[in-house]
């Protein structure tokens, strides 16, 4: 009876723990804490940097997933379209180079620079950023916008709804999401499934 209780009690300890690890990092409606990562520049990026912002596109991507690189132009695209309206895209590679050595400072420098990145490509150097936030994939999106309180998360999840083709796109969740924001609309879509490679630890 007592070994019953004990593995009773052990399995219900575990499905707890399963189930607060789901649960983990923001969700839409939470405000967002603040970060200093270093960028492909060598300088320290900050949200508080960019006083004139009227929210942001967090992105966490990486060199070496086939689904960021798929992306990247679309990134490009999201920053070009959007940083002068407010809503500049910040990008941050979560993965530990000792585990993808594709993904160190100096592969961020030389990618940032053949691609032309027009955004801070910050490292999230102890990996604490990205479980804050919940991010499980490259690429994952946080919108942000700035509210009274502090940055409010106002969508989660993919880009759009097609990374093999930007040309069969049929719902482009994060332009829609700031579109409605800079409306003063509600976004119609809040959550979507991030597709893409998990962040290596």
């Amino acid at each position: 009876m007592y070994t019953l209780k004990t593995f009773t009690a052990v399995m219900a300890m575990m499905l707890i723990s399963v189930f607060t690890s789901l649960e983990n990092g923001y969700k839409v409606g939470d405000i967002a804490t603040d970060f200093k990562l270093e960028n492909v520049d060598g300088n320290m990026v900050s949200l508080s940097d960019y006083s004139q912002a009227k929210g942001f596109i967090v992105i966490f991507t990486c060199n070496t997933c086939p689904f960021s690189v798929a992306y990247e132009d679309r990134i490009i695209a999201l920053d070009k379209k959007y940083a002068s309206r407010g809503y500049p895209v910040i990008a941050i590679m979560p993965n530990n180079p000792a585990a993808s050595p594709g993904d160190s400072m100096e592969a961020m420098k030389a990618r940032a620079k053949a691609k032309g990145f027009t955004f801070p490509y910050l490292m999230d150097t102890n990996q604490e950023v990205y479980p804050k936030y919940g991010a499980v994939k490259t690429p994952h999106v946080y919108v942000l916008q700035k509210t009274k309180k502090g940055n409010q998360v106002k969508y989660i999840g993919a880009i759009d709804d097609n990374y093999q083709n930007p040309e069969s796109v049929n719902q482009a969740y994060v332009e829609n999401a700031v579109d409605a924001l800079l409306a003063g609309k509600p976004i119609t879509e809040t959550h979507t499934r991030a597709i893409g490679c998990t962040i290596k630890v």
